[in-house]
């Protein structure tokens, strides 16, 4: 028995005695736990860390995604609970369209301290807005919801035809709004006196451009005529900072070729970040009606680019952005 002990003793002690194989084994448990933890543990945690990184710069930007169906359940639920089969665009809606503005304006103050400037520059009547096209579309969201709070209007937008191909998106696109056109339902949309927002670079420019804020319009000139055409104004408008809340991989030569042949937005998305977020309305383009469409859709794309120059760092950084939430000054004011 007190031989028991001892060799009992001497395994807790670390002593191996030869004459104990169950000491032998839980030396070298030990020693071999021990020996991989000072090897791998850096590894394990810094590797744990990066997948977790990379998850969260992927799956952050599905948040919006997921607010976007939550709007759409909002509205279908207002519309079974009140029986509704009225136009969309009717004033019926204006009550659950509130809720909607809401709810975005305060995720937009929250997650990205979203200020708009220059709402003077929209006219009372209607008029064409034109905008640079982030990667996302989440800027024009923040717009349309802080601009139907201040001035109770909302602001109809050109979307590309894929987004209309989005399951269970039907009814949220028609009560805010969203057409793909073609050219005539635009200038019709004028003609009734609204509002409407276009981004002339469209999916293109929203996946292709980066830090560099390079307007990718070619030479799209469409936008231009149907101001002609419906005898309003131009407006140009840009946020700042939008290009580091959300970045593409666009500079995959391959993905650049899939979507030109298949015209479908497969280029991942990351970000997310919580940067500062300004959207900046510039000075009307009057209607003129000499003016080519060719002139036009110039002057437009230089009115963009001057608000660019003037209120965006280039290139884009996302530290800087961060940082400008504790700021209170702009590039330029």
């Amino acid at each position: 028995m007190q031989d028991m002990i001892g060799r009992k003793e001497s395994c807790a002690s670390g002593q191996l005695p030869m004459t104990s194989p169950s000491s032998l084994f839980y030396a070298l448990e030990e020693w071999t736990v021990v020996e991989f933890l000072k090897t791998y543990l850096f590894y394990v945690i810094i590797g744990s860390l990066t997948i977790s990184a990379i998850l969260v710069f992927f799956i952050v930007p599905l948040t919006i995604v997921f607010f976007i169906y939550l709007s759409n359940i909002l509205l279908l639920i207002y519309q079974r609970n009140n029986e509704l089969e009225a136009d969309p665009l009717s004033d019926v809606w204006n009550r659950v369209r509130k809720t909607i503005a809401t709810f975005w304006d305060i995720y937009a103050r929250i997650w990205h301290g979203y200020e708009l400037h220059g709402v003077e520059n929209i006219p009372q009547g209607p008029g064409l807005l034109v905008f640079y096209h982030g990667a996302t579309p989440v800027d024009y969201i923040y717009f349309t919801a802080r601009l139907h709070i201040m001035k109770k209007r909302y602001c109809h937008v050109v979307a590309d035809h894929f987004v209309f191909r989005l399951p269970g998106f039907r009814i949220l696109l028609d009560v805010f709004g969203v057409i793909h056109g073609p050219k005539e339902a635009c200038v019709r949309t004028l003609e009734m006196g609204q509002l409407l927002a276009i981004a002339p670079g469209g999916v293109r420019e929203a996946l292709f451009s980066d830090e560099m804020y390079t307007i990718l319009w070619s030479d799209r000139k469409g936008f231009a005529q149907v101001a002609i055409d419906a005898k309003v104004p131009i407006i140009p408008m840009f946020t700042q900072n939008v290009r580091e809340g959300f970045r593409t991989l666009g500079g995959i030569k391959i993905l650049r070729s899939l979507y030109e042949r298949t015209r479908l937005p497969v280029v991942p998305l990351y970000g997310g970040f919580p940067v500062k977020l300004r959207t900046f309305i510039g000075e009307p383009i009057p209607y003129e009606p000499n003016m080519t469409a060719e002139e036009l859709a110039a002057k437009t794309k230089a009115a963009v680019q001057a608000l660019i120059e003037k209120h965006q760092k280039i290139p884009g950084n996302i530290f800087r952005a961060l940082m400008e939430r504790f700021r209170t000054q702009k590039k330029e004011d």
